[in-house]
């Protein structure tokens, strides 16, 4: 196993380049790069499980020529290099032939969540200007309620459904060769904390994608691998996608919903050894350990987690129940994953902590003015852009939204720098409480809370109060045999005064069936701050 410490300071982004891609980023092709260089033999790229049981085998050849006729109905449609062009699919193949086939003809593929309304819809088709949209029957009737709707293909649509289109065009494409500073995806922001801000990812971030494949997803060929992300946003789409496929290795495609029994069940059929999602799927996992033990234990090598911080319980309990190693990753839509607890390099593991910068990458922790920060100071989560060579992110499209200052792009999200170089997540910047002089994270205080017995899940923030500034507030989901009483709130703020401290406990506690969550499971506590702003407002216009 490679050192940490050893593969950051003598990382050089040419051998790497070289190592990893074909090693000429002035004439690049995505699906080239994912598809084309594995395409000579009979590797299988994609295994697919429909939600009706039929399952599918893919081999790089096959989709290579599915992407070619793609490419070629593009054309035929008028669409250029630079164009967009969007998929509204759920995991399916045609799905992956619509991304592939994108890229070849050297447009841009953005993904379109099946779970978004009209809407959401609309907001992202507009500001990227997408040209076609390929849906399902499924799906399609959003398109309907959108004004000026670019064209569209459908799966599953009489005569112009979308095989009987792309069987009418040839195998004979080639791809389209651009610079690796030109986009092969537009993505847009999750829009927790604002509207949904769209950015490119340029084709030399492949080299980063693969890069944490390798390091620390830790992807081997002999892995049998599922993220179980959905490929409509970025941590599905960037290594779900693009960065297995550009190693020449499969990846799966269960286009059902996630659910303890199913997970199992797919872990244990197709035998997965290496896994990645988020913590929200594995905390299910957990609540019904019993199940789950007796179905997988002993299968998985390696777990990667991203999204939202790791519990210690959900860690410990891979370790014992499961016998596999779950590290926590930390990445955005605009960075791709950059600090990571790493499978594939060794350096110490403290739970809790997001770990060590990415090779390639230089994190450091700021103060308002900018300084860098030492260990044991809460700051903001920064990348040194000088030197970061495999920092990709160029900026936001279509908005006055600054996302560097000076040499930083700044993150927005609120870390701590260890003694021993690791970081640890402390949350996103105006998540942080501040109680009678104290500065909490609410992290800190749900992990405390879900290690209860009681408890499935939980989402605090801080309260707008008088006396202390804020006091904190524990939304509270739990297990459908406990009832929400005093006596079970009491319980839990005496558990979290002794598993953290007594200034961090909850001074309210409020049961609920579920909490806010995006379509990728990251829990929205700005809805629940505005839920109690708006519930206070009547109290104050009165007084």
């Amino acid at each position: 196993m490679r050192d940490h410490a050893t593969a950051a300071s003598e990382f050089d982004y040419d051998q790497t380049v070289s190592t990893l891609l074909y090693g000429d980023l002035s004439a690049m092709n995505a699906c080239v790069e994912c598809c084309d260089r594995h395409a000579d033999t009979d590797k299988i790229a994609l295994v697919w499980e429909g939600r009706d049981g039929q399952r599918a085998t893919w081999t790089f050849a096959q989709l290579k020529d599915a992407a070619a006729r793609f490419a070629n109905l593009l054309h035929s449609q008028g669409i250029e290099p630079g164009d967009t062009v969007a998929g509204l699919l759920p995991r399916t193949p045609e799905l992956l032939i619509t991304i592939l086939g994108t890229w070849r003809a050297g447009a841009i593929y953005q993904p379109l969540f099946t779970a978004f309304g009209p809407k959401a819809v609309e907001h992202r088709i507009k500001e990227s200007g997408a040209k076609l949209v390929v849906t399902d029957t499924a799906n399609s009737e959003k398109l309907d309620a959108i004004e000026a709707t670019p064209q569209r293909l459908v799966v599953g649509d009489g005569a112009d459904d979308f095989w009987t289109q792309v069987n009418r065009h040839s195998t004979d494409f080639e791809p389209v060769l651009l610079h690796d500073d030109a986009p092969f995806l537009a993505m847009f922001t999750s829009g927790t904390t604002g509207p949904a801000k769209q950015l490119h990812v340029p084709l030399k971030a492949i080299v980063a994608f693969v890069t944490y494949m390798r390091d620390a997803v830790d992807l081997r060929p002999e892995d049998s691998f599922w993220n179980i992300a959905d490929p409509g946003w970025a941590y599905g789409l960037y290594y779900a996608v693009t960065g297995p496929l550009a190693m020449g290795h499969s990846t799966l495609f269960y286009e059902g919903g996630f659910t303890v029994e199913s997970t199992s069940r797919i872990v244990n059929e197709y035998g997965i050894t290496n896994m990645a999602g988020s913590p929200t799927a594995f905390r299910l996992l957990l609540a019904a350990r019993e199940e789950v033990e007796g179905c997988i234990k002993g299968r998985l090598r390696a777990v990667s987690s991203a999204g939202e911080p790791l519990t210690p319980e959900v860690i410990r309990w891979f370790s014992s129940g499961l016998g596999c190693t779950i590290h926590d990753h930390y990445g955005q839509t605009e960075l791709g994953m950059v600090l990571c607890n790493h499978h594939a390099l060794s350096h110490p593991v403290r739970i809790g902590t997001a770990g060590y910068a990415m090779p390639g990458h230089r994190v450091v922790v700021l103060d308002e003015q900018q300084r860098e920060l030492g260990p044991g100071t809460p700051g903001m989560l920064a990348l040194d852009r000088t030197r970061s060579p495999l920092l990709w992110f160029g900026g936001y499209l279509g908005t006055r939204t600054k996302a560097f200052v000076g040499d930083y792009y700044l993150s927005g999200d609120t870390v701590e720098l260890n003694e021993d170089g690791s970081i640890s997540f402390v949350g996103r910047a105006d998540d942080v409480i501040t109680t009678s002089g104290y500065r909490v994270g609410p992290f800190d205080v749900e992990s405390a809370l879900v290690e209860h017995p009681a408890v499935v899940e939980a989402a605090v923030i801080g309260k707008p109060d008088p006396e202390r500034t804020e006091l904190v507030k524990a939304f509270v989901v739990l297990h459908p045999s406990q009832t929400g009483d005093k006596a079970l709130a009491d319980a839990l703020q005496q558990h979290v005064r002794q598993r953290l401290s007594a200034h961090a406990y909850p001074r309210e506690i409020e049961f609920v069936s579920e909490l806010p969550k995006t379509p990728s499971g990251k829990i929205q506590r700005f809805l629940l701050r505005d839920r109690e702003k708006a519930a206070q407002q009547p109290t104050a216009a009165a007084s």
